[in-house]
């Protein structure tokens, strides 16, 4: 029962890493309690990536008269059809998992729930395991606030089991899994409410984006009710009543299913963390250095159990960043990473890197580019002007401090400075760059010529 590395949880970062290290030599087991593959795989991006693809073929039918396309008939959502086709994609990656993975003398596979006994022992279905690393990927979980423990809620997991589309979908919480779902189960035909405490939906966004945000939701008829404290739900026989606060007025929502889209929270809390040495922060989130390791010296964490990223391409570089530092050089560390993620909505919302209030926060020199997508030619071919493209620029270097960008397609071409940044490159790299015509990603050069002081 002794191996050179134990690696706790299959998600994004864990598989890539028992592979290497069994590539090694190294002798690898590789525990999960759950589902291979994680969050993503399971109940993140895959899934919920195919309900949007389902999501936007709806509204495409149903809404294409402005380009001379109209069709005769009723469009039918079948919720179904639309879950039987994200199942067999999950099982298809899990498939491709457990090959990898039990294909592969050098890795064992062990199902079940790991438990440390002390710094160098598991505990695993009463059976103990020792190793002279350990490798933490076990991930987060939906949070649940206090007061809506006693109702029938869903979460961004269990929404997806749904096989009837819901009457009233109410939602708790405006950032990304509520704004995705929100939009998504409307265009499948539910009622939709999302109730947000904040003053705008996506908090860690500039008030211009945030505003484009909600004019989408808006335009996608989805009720979004700012500034809404929820208090709290009850269960009646046929619906749920939700009870918040809204500008200092306590009002009630009857729904016929409520999903609870209020942040996540690390799965470290049953995983015998208090035998060891190593420290979580006062969230429960494993503290690590720029390399990932944690407090003890054999122990590192990675994924969204560290707090360091919640996403699945940050999963991955964390796994970069630990095989670098075990079999490889240059080394990479956590410090050279750009945050970068996107809210998959429809147009979708991607950011890099700074904005302008974390430009102001740090007192920086910056220009700042921008073009509506009104603007834009082929945004008002396709007849999808809502949006915005906006670069940030450090004065003194030229160099490319973030970009935020809503519009079709945004997801893919802020790529284009995401690159640039990595590269270090001077914002001209990409203004004098020819880009291809007629595309939205040519009007990036052109709006770089015209930056102006923040």
């Amino acid at each position: 029962m002794n191996f050179d590395a134990i690696i706790i949880g299959a998600g994004q970062a864990g598989p890539p890493l028992a592979q290497s290290l069994a590539k090694h030599g190294k002798k690898v087991a590789i525990i999960e309690k759950n589902h291979l593959g994680g969050t993503c795989v399971n109940v993140g991006c895959t899934p919920t990536k195919a309900y949007v693809a389902s999501a936007r073929r709806a509204y495409v039918a149903a809404n294409s008269s402005a380009l001379g396309i109209e069709i005769k008939g009723e469009v039918v959502i079948d919720l179904k059809k639309i879950k039987q086709r994200k199942d067999a994609l999950i099982q298809e990656s899990r498939k491709g998992l457990e090959k990898m993975l039990t294909d592969n003398k050098n890795i064992t596979l062990i199902r079940g729930e790991a438990m440390f006994v002390d710094n160098h022992t598991i505990e695993v279905n009463s059976k103990q395991y020792s190793a002279s690393n350990y490798f933490i990927n076990v991930g987060a979980r939906p949070r649940i606030p206090e007061g809506f423990n006693e109702v029938p809620y869903l979460t961004n997991e269990s929404i997806l089991e749904l096989e009837e589309i819901p009457d009233h979908l109410v939602i708790v919480g405006g950032g990304y899994i509520g704004l995705e779902f929100g939009q998504m189960f409307r265009r499948f035909g539910s009622k939709v409410t999302i109730l947000e405490k904040g003053e705008q939906l996506l908090k860690k966004e500039d008030d211009d984006i945030s505003a484009l945000i909600s004019e989408i939701m808006n335009d996608s008829d989805v009720e979004v009710k700012l500034k809404s404290n929820c208090i709290g739900a009850e269960k009646y026989k046929d619906y749920i009543e939700v009870t918040y606060n809204c500008n200092a007025t306590t009002e009630k929502l009857k729904a016929s299913h409520l999903l609870m889209a209020t942040g996540r929270t690390p799965n470290t809390d049953n995983l015998g963390i208090k035998n060891t040495g190593v420290i979580l922060n006062p969230h429960g989130y494993i503290q690590v250095d720029d390399t990932l390791k944690t407090s003890v010296d054999h122990i590192w964490a990675l994924g969204d159990c560290n707090g360091k990223g919640a996403f699945t391409h940050t999963a991955y570089n964390d796994f970069q960043i630990v095989n670098s530092h075990l079999f490889l050089s240059p080394k990479r560390f956590l410090s050279d990473r750009f945050t970068c993620y996107a809210a998959f909505i429809d147009p979708p919302f991607a950011r890099v890197g700074m904005n302008k209030n974390d430009i102001l926060k740090r007192g920086l020199s910056a220009k700042v580019s921008e073009i509506p997508m009104k603007d834009i030619s082929r945004a008002k071919e396709m007849g999808e002007t809502t949006g915005k493209l906006k670069i940030f620029i450090e004065a003194d270097t030229d160099t490319i401090l973030g970009a935020s960008f809503i519009g079709p397609g945004a997801d893919e071409y802020i790529h284009t400075i995401i690159d640039q940044m990595y590269a270090g490159a001077s914002y001209r790299t990409v203004r004098d760059a020819v880009h291809i015509h007629p595309t939205i990603s040519e009007l990036i050069p052109t709006m770089l010529e015209n930056a102006t002081k923040l």
